[in-house]
């Protein structure tokens, strides 16, 4: 019994050996990873106490807030494209032009009998003030500004609104009427002025932007507003009408153009000026809004015509001396012509720049500059591009037999 007894203490003895050193050892292991940390993410989610609040709070390193700093850099740059750096640009040049007009008007509702019975409503006429507002651009340091002529048409009085809030009365420098143009000043120096670009050299595509004042009158406010779209085609024609201009080689564009936005800049992305802002197409006599077909007049004529105007008044009248008809079968065939596309002249006056250039009746004008001719209309727009002083290269057909001319123009003398 006593051999049974020790036998059994040798057991517990060796298993409490064992038992000591597998615990000697698992501590030894925990200790080791306790001073390496691998358990404060454990004991920092159960203690408060500040040397854990110190571990669990991420601190942002020097490059990650230069990053955060570089993307919104990014962003502020992507936001400041070329459309808002040609806004900026052009805007402080656009102005508002608050125009007072006399019309004639006969009220059906309204009479005066004493008058009308001696004299009638048509032998007295009655008069009415009629406030209408457009836009304009300053072109010069000294206050000359560029508009059209519809803005300013029977003006007897006319303010001009600037975008820092001054209000300056305007007059009229000078106007033509056949394409549509008009400059006003205002007295005063130092205006900022809009940067001219080139008409011949805009494409179909590019970013075109219409800066105007629509809303001058309704909301008092004359800040410009700014429309975006593209230059949706070049070189766009209309024949004259009634209540129309000669309007040819206009730049065509879908940025909105509203009513008080006549007169003012159509800008590219370079913020350059390329031409002026002057009507609409809105499809039918009900609609009076923007469909996004807008036209404009190419700044390379308006320049020039805003140069005549300031300088002389007016824009001077071009003389040639010839005058033309459109062909037809039958002169065609009298001529040896085999075609009806060209004008033929008909008369030379004596001494004038035709019969200088060595034109004669019955030559036959195919062509005039760039433009083929097909009928007298095209000779008639040819001219809103060409002035007092400027050559003209003929084509013309004599005789069956094709020919160059040169046409110097010259102010046409009553």
């Amino acid at each position: 019994m006593k051999r049974n007894s020790d036998g059994k203490i040798a057991v517990y003895l060796l298993f409490l050996v064992l038992g000591i050193g597998f615990g000697l050892i698992a501590g030894g292991e925990f200790m080791r990873r306790l001073s390496n940390g691998q358990f404060n993410n454990l004991f920092g989610a159960k203690s408060h106490s500040s040397d854990t609040l110190i571990n669990t709070i991420p601190v942002q390193s020097s490059d990650t807030v230069q990053y955060t700093k570089g993307v919104q850099e990014n962003i502020l740059d992507t936001r400041r494209n070329a459309i808002v750096n040609a806004t900026r640009k052009v805007a402080p040049c656009v102005v508002g032009i608050v125009v007072t007009q006399i019309q004639v008007v006969k009220n059906n509702y309204q009479t005066n009998d004493f008058f009308d019975f001696f004299f009638g409503p048509e032998l007295m006429p009655r008069y009415r003030e009629v406030e209408s507002m457009g836009s304009g651009f300053i072109i010069s340091n000294d206050g000359m500004i560029l508009t059209n002529y519809h803005v300013v048409q029977n003006a007897a009085k006319l303010y001009v609104n600037f975008s820092d809030g001054r209000r300056i009365e305007g007059k009229i420098v000078g106007v033509d009427e056949r394409s549509d143009l008009a400059v006003i000043s205002v007295k005063g120096n130092g205006f900022k002025c809009v940067q001219f670009g080139n008409s011949r050299d805009v494409m179909i595509g590019e970013w075109a932007i219409a800066i105007g004042n629509p809303f001058l009158n309704f909301i008092n406010d004359a800040h410009p507003t700014v429309t975006v779209g593209v230059v949706s085609a070049l070189n766009r024609n209309f024949a004259p009408s009634e209540g129309v201009v000669y309007y040819q080689g206009m730049i065509q564009t879908d940025a909105a153009i509203n009513p008080g936005n006549s007169g003012g800049p159509l800008v590219n992305a370079l913020g350059e000026v390329i031409g002026i802002n002057t009507f609409i197409f809105t499809g039918s006599n009900s609609n009076k809004g923007s469909i996004g077909i807008g036209f404009a007049i190419p700044i390379e004529r308006a320049r020039r015509v805003a140069e005549e105007l300031i300088t002389y008044g007016k824009r001077r009248q071009v003389w040639t001396g010839i005058s033309v008809q459109d062909l037809n079968r039958s002169i065609a065939l009298a001529l040896d012509y085999e075609s009806t596309d060209g004008v033929v002249i008909v008369s030379v006056q004596p001494g004038s720049p035709g019969e200088k250039a060595g034109l004669k009746p019955g030559d036959i004008i195919k062509k005039m500059g760039n433009r083929m001719i097909q009928t007298h209309a095209d000779i008639d727009g040819f001219f809103l591009d060409y002035f007092v002083g400027d050559s003209v290269n003929l084509v013309i057909v004599r005789k069956s037999k094709q020919m160059k001319m040169n046409l110097i123009l010259k102010e046409y003398a009553k």
